[in-house]
């Protein structure tokens, strides 16, 4: 990675994907000089702590970004769209978590391993897919390189963490109320999400599909670069904590070999292979949260599909599905000197 130092920004600081952010700049050590913390008006002047040193959280607002090399969005597709391009235009290169700018043509989406070259292109904003989509792909990518894929039918069971602190928080009073044998009040979610499955992960649209579930369609065909892939999900919140799973059936345009399979999934970077049934080894949950990389078991041959393969995938859905994937792509601009900064000094 280049040695130069840089002046990176989070904005929305303060949340779940914020704070992975914070950790993840550190542990991996990129290079900074600076960092600088954003959130709303009613946040700033706080202060976060992290390896015993202390920042003051900044109001996120334009002419913010002066002096900003890079700076990670992740409070939502509203202050993107209010803010980036006066980030952008202060010479800043923006890598969004929201969904705002996902689908826009000249807008690369990108997971480092599948698309890098769409970060060569960029024009200032660089899109981080959703984190279902994510997970599901290092799954999926490397057996459509080896088969082909034709079509997709999938099932999520996404954790609470993804909606935000205050989900996990109601997870964690209604199990605390059940126990003392109180009623179990909701106000994040429609339903209660303590020992239950609620198929229902954003808005309905018109087709009977969530917003979710749209976002899994779309997003997977331009990630992988397949603008006719067919993909039916269903995405359904789970009452577990952190880390997204997903149950995948897939046909591919050329005959399926399982060892095959297995082989390729084993040697993608952003995969672990869990594949014992024997044993019941399987990736879980509990055992993928915090790890940088997504486990793949269960893997079978479809007998529904004519070259068909089963699989299942769980992830974190606040890294690769969120923070990790964002660092990485941040990580590999630096060191091909992507950034606009960059150009701008190559260009002089």
């Amino acid at each position: 990675m280049s040695t130069r130092n840089n002046v990176v920004g989070i904005v929305g600081a303060t949340g779940a994907v914020g704070q992975e952010l914070v950790r993840l700049l550190h542990e991996r050590r990129f290079p900074m000089s600076r960092l600088r913390l954003f959130a709303s008006a009613r946040s700033a002047g706080k202060t976060i702590t992290h390896g015993g040193q202390s920042y003051t959280i900044e109001e996120a607002k334009p002419g913010a970004f002066t002096g900003v090399d890079l700076a990670f969005f992740a409070a939502g597709g509203s202050v993107t769209r209010a803010l980036a391009a006066d980030a952008i235009a202060s010479g800043c290169t923006v890598i969004d978590k929201s969904s705002a700018y996902r689908q826009q043509a000249d807008v690369p989406l990108v997971v480092p391993e599948i698309n890098p070259e769409g970060l060569r292109a960029h024009k200032g904003l660089i899109a981080n897919p959703n984190c279902s989509t994510a997970v599901m792909l290092m799954g999926l990518w490397p057996l459509h390189r080896l088969f082909g894929l034709k079509r997709i039918f999938v099932a999520t069971y996404q954790s609470v963490s993804g909606t935000g602190a205050e989900a996990v928080k109601e997870l964690a009073d209604q199990i605390a109320a059940h126990s003392a044998g109180q009623p179990l009040a909701h106000k994040v979610y429609p339903y209660q999400i303590a020992f239950n499955c609620i198929p229902q992960i954003d808005t309905f649209g018109a087709d009977g599909y969530t917003g979710e579930e749209e976002k899994m369609r779309l997003e997977s065909r331009k990630i992988m670069g397949l603008p006719g892939l067919r993909v039916s999900a269903t995405c359904v919140r789970v009452p577990v904590v952190r880390a997204h799973s997903i149950a995948v059936n897939a046909e591919f345009e050329r005959p399926v070999n399982l060892e095959q399979a297995r082989a390729a999934i084993a040697a993608f970077p952003g995969a672990e292979l869990v594949d014992e049934p024997a044993a019941k080894k399987y990736p879980t949950p509990l055992d993928f949260a915090e790890k940088v990389k997504c486990g793949v078991g269960r893997l079978r041959v479809d007998t529904a599909f004519d070259n068909g393969l089963s699989f299942w995938v769980s992830g974190d859905n606040l890294w690769k599905g969120a923070a990790l994937n964002a660092v990485q792509n941040a990580e590999l601009m630096v060191r091909e000197g992507w950034l606009l900064r960059d150009r701008a000094t190559a260009a002089a």
